[in-house]
């Protein structure tokens, strides 16, 4: 066993991978490194992160065919969540690069055939001009979909002008009518405010400030799913679903989770003793992500939702959400009969995956779409911010699998919404005909990464690009 090891090591790595530390950037990177080494490549997946600013936590599952490893991001013993947005990514901005350069140069000074590419997450264009610098190839991953891209792609040509009036029926030629049959409030958060969060427009549109000098550009999604109008623009290869293998095709043994989380989950079991202890498709699961915050009223009026809908409900409320709770509401949990049960994290796959999940109500997340797209669940989609707008639509208008409840006068969402909702998802008319569309969509998705499907195909090419490159 050591000596296999020790040939591991010695081998070899053709491929650097460099993931924005973020859980809805680190996941489908992750994976797409799983996949990689699925093809005979030997990966690098190169984290920046520093404690305390983050921790991460590995679950020692699907990660042992990738190499990790962790750069400073340049943040040891700061609190980022201290600093602003704009503080925040120019720093780090300047201490990965430096981070990275010094990787970089450690790595073709340590091997004789060094990594020829970089696989870097695409809101850090400038780790593409660090390989460059290095002689190596980029390839620019997106962790959004398709079509977030390409509206963020129109605003950074130009194309859609500020300030935004409703999208439909703008009659500009050059915007594709996926982009057009939008209204205001399908649009990303950024496009709809650029004043809101400027830190953060300058990020997403800085993905395509130098696009067109990678080598490839990858999108988590797949084919079949969105259409795929870029691809005429901006030649792209489709990768996705990026969700573990063992949820789909099944042919990379032993991928059921990400392996890497920036969050320590709670006790597995007691999430899946309580599942097991519902009825089939009984059970809505809740969660908003890794990132969204909400106000206390609004915390409130889920609670009173939930409480009041028909089936049970698994609600995983973060630790710095928890004090918005509802006064006692932890407490009255017991007086439910089993009826909720609230955590701090949880494993979503594995949740996800269990039978007496019914619905999943969702800040449409990309990765949580991914995985309820995935896993076949009928979703009850609450956006936020940021993508989740067109996510939103694309679920409930595009794909039909799900309702999108609606926010009253004052941008809340009430508990009869709430609870009409997802009882409508779990036992309505409308209910079984998202069913059958979560179902139809679940087998297109497992067809995407089954070995000669779309994103299968794509994958398979970028790996046999890479391995020509060691043979020339």
């Amino acid at each position: 066993m050591d000596n296999q090891k020790n040939e591991r090591i010695l081998k070899p790595t053709h491929v650097l991978v460099l993931t924005f530390p973020a859980q809805g950037h680190i996941n489908p990177m992750v994976e797409f490194s799983k996949r990689l080494a699925s093809k005979g490549l030997n990966v690098a997946l190169i984290i920046p992160i520093s404690e305390p600013s983050k921790s991460l936590h590995s679950t020692n599952h699907g990660t042992s065919s990738i190499k990790i490893e962790q750069i400073s991001d340049g943040f040891e013993g700061v609190y980022t969540d201290e600093l602003s947005l704009d503080v925040y990514f120019e720093l780090f901005t300047v201490s990965v690069s430096k981070s990275l350069t010094n990787f970089i140069e450690r790595h073709q000074s340590s091997q004789d055939n060094p990594a020829k590419v970089l696989v870097y997450d695409s809101v850090m264009p400038w780790a593409l001009d660090i390989a460059i610098q290095h002689g190596m190839h980029g390839a620019s991953f997106f962790t959004q979909s398709c079509t977030v891209g390409a509206i963020y792609h129109h605003v950074h040509r130009g194309t859609l002008k500020f300030p935004l009036e409703d999208s439909r029926g703008q009659g500009h030629d050059s915007v594709p009518p996926v982009i057009s049959n939008l209204s205001l409030n399908d649009l990303p958060s950024f496009v709809v405010d650029v004043d809101a969060y400027p830190a953060l427009v300058k990020l997403v549109l800085g993905q395509f400030s130098n696009v067109m000098r990678a080598n490839w550009r990858l999108f988590n999604t797949f084919a079949e799913l969105e259409v795929e109008w870029m691809g005429s623009q901006c030649p792209l290869l489709t990768v996705g679903p990026t969700v573990p293998s063992m949820y789909l095709d099944k042919r990379i043994q032993h991928d059921k989770d990400y392996g890497l989380s920036l969050f320590k989950p709670n006790d597995a079991e007691t999430c899946i003793e309580w599942l097991d202890s519902k009825d089939a498709d009984s059970v809505v699961y809740v969660s908003f992500g890794s990132l969204a915050s909400l106000g206390e009223e609004q915390m409130e009026e889920i609670a009173i939702g939930l409480k009041r809908m028909k089936g049970n409900f698994l609600w995983v409320v973060r630790a710095s959400e928890e004090k918005k709770l509802p006064c006692n509401f932890l407490q009255d949990m017991e007086l439910l009969d089993g009826k909720g049960l609230v955590v701090k994290w949880c494993d979503q796959l594995q949740v996800l995956s269990h039978g007496s999940v019914g619905c999943f109500m969702t800040h449409c997340g990309w990765n949580s779409t991914m995985e309820g797209v995935s896993l076949g669940v009928p979703m009850v989609v609450m956006p936020q911010w940021t993508d989740q707008p067109t996510n939103a639509a694309f679920i409930t208008e595009v794909w039909k699998v799900g309702l999108r409840v609606r926010v009253n006068e004052k941008g809340i969402v009430t508990s009869e919404e709430i609870e009409s909702c997802v009882n409508e998802v779990m036992g309505g008319e409308r209910g079984k005909e998202i069913k059958a569309n979560s179902l139809k969509w679940r087998e297109r998705a497992r067809i995407a990464m089954e070995e000669g499907g779309s994103s299968d195909n794509n994958i398979s090419d970028f790996a046999k690009n890479i391995i020509e490159m060691y043979k020339q």
